[in-house]
């Protein structure tokens, strides 16, 4: 999930030279004794960036230097701009003068849409739809099942098998826990260490003991973060790559345009009827309610982790119904896949398959649903 600003167009710098004078422009004598050169005229605007600026520093007839600034009757300083009774002035005189800000941030999503990464996603979807001959809607709903189930399924399975054997350790843990604890009790007494000393040593080792575990059964709990890494750059590489689609005024947009079904006909218009959005943000609540099931008891900062996902599954809601449709049913589709992998992966086959270390239960669909009546009906 994630949201898709879109470039953000600067104005054309306008002088409101025709409502702020009344009539004739007079220019200032010159002072005596020095020589008035006429200025230049003004060089037309040029496009340089995404925005209208200067060529370079002239000057309006009648009028002093730009830095210098002979006033036009009713106008003040360019550079400061105070006043002026167009509201657009100040932003287009900010983006002459390069005032960093909306443009930025223009500068980075532009670079990040245009990536490599976006570009190959791209391809990706055309082509399926392009071998498939389905229409476009299918299409996405295919290309997000063909990925998920190629890329982020094995890797949420070997998410489990590493899971699976950190659990294992926690007995061997706890027993190397209690011995360690008395040999550094009585290494203090022979050494005449401080309580403060003797939980420094024991925690110093305990740490070296763990991290030579994990070594030797090849478990690192890092390792089981591999998924988030993969999935979230593909999540959002597929997602800018379908707004390009639907946004560049080509072809493929046209194609996008009569490529949907049903209540979204048009997949580069957002979904009025928000039918798509919300049945994304119940998919996404659902699958967070799923994953607080597994845990029994929950420290302070895990029921934070998942209240914060709970908000952004409902702002997402609101979001997917401003992206057009091609995307929200990307998020969708790929929200209801991650579930059903995630229910499949509780499966005593899969576990045999995996070979897990751990007893896991031999109904683990009823054990859920009985989880989930059991805390929502109080």
């Amino acid at each position: 999930m994630l949201t898709v600003w879109g470039p953000v167009r600067s104005s054309v710098l306008q002088l409101p030279v025709r409502r702020a004078c009344s009539g004739v422009i007079h220019r200032r004598p010159p002072a005596p004794g020095l020589t008035y050169a006429a200025p230049p005229p003004l060089v037309g605007l040029h496009r340089s960036g995404g925005r209208r600026c200067l060529s370079c520093v002239k000057t309006l007839p009648g009028v002093g230097t730009l830095s210098g600034v002979g006033t036009l009757s009713g106008v003040r300083c360019l550079s400061g701009v105070g006043g002026s009774s167009n509201s657009n002035s100040g932003g287009d005189v900010a983006g002459v003068a390069g005032v960093p800000g909306v443009a930025g941030a223009d500068g980075w999503y532009s670079s990040l849409s245009d990536s490599a990464p976006v570009h190959l996603c791209e391809h990706f979807l055309v082509s399926v739809q392009q071998a498939s001959g389905l229409p476009w809607w299918l299409s996405i709903v295919v290309a997000t099942l063909s990925v998920r189930t190629l890329i982020t399924l094995p890797l949420a399975a070997y998410q489990l098998v590493i899971i699976s054997k950190v659990e294992a350790l926690q007995v061997e843990i706890s027993d190397l826990a209690k011995r360690l604890r008395y040999e550094v009790s009585v290494r203090a007494r022979e050494r005449g260490w401080t309580e403060k000393q003797s939980r420094f040593q024991f925690q110093k080792n305990l740490r070296r003991l763990i991290s030579e575990l994990y070594i030797r059964d090849n478990c690192h709990p890092f390792k089981a973060s591999v998924l988030v890494w993969v999935q979230l750059p593909l999540w959002v590489s597929l997602s800018l790559a379908l707004r390009n689609l639907s946004l560049d005024q080509s072809a493929r947009q046209a194609e996008l345009a009569v490529g949907g079904a049903l209540w979204f006909p048009d997949l580069t218009a957002p979904d009025s009827t928000w039918i798509i959005p919300i049945c994304l943000g119940l998919t996404n609540l659902l699958v967070v309610e799923v994953f607080s099931l597994q845990r029994v008891a929950t420290s302070r900062f895990h029921r934070l982790v998942l209240n914060s996902i709970r908000g952004f599954s409902v702002l997402m809601i609101p979001i997917a119904a401003t992206v057009p449709s091609s995307m929200a049913l990307y998020w969708f589709t790929s929200s209801l896949v991650g579930f059903s992998h995630n229910l499949l992966l509780r499966s005593p086959a899969i576990h045999k398959i995996l070979r897990l270390q751990t007893q896991r239960s031999e109904s683990p669909y009823r054990d859920l649903l009985s989880a989930f009546i059991a805390k929502y009906r109080k």
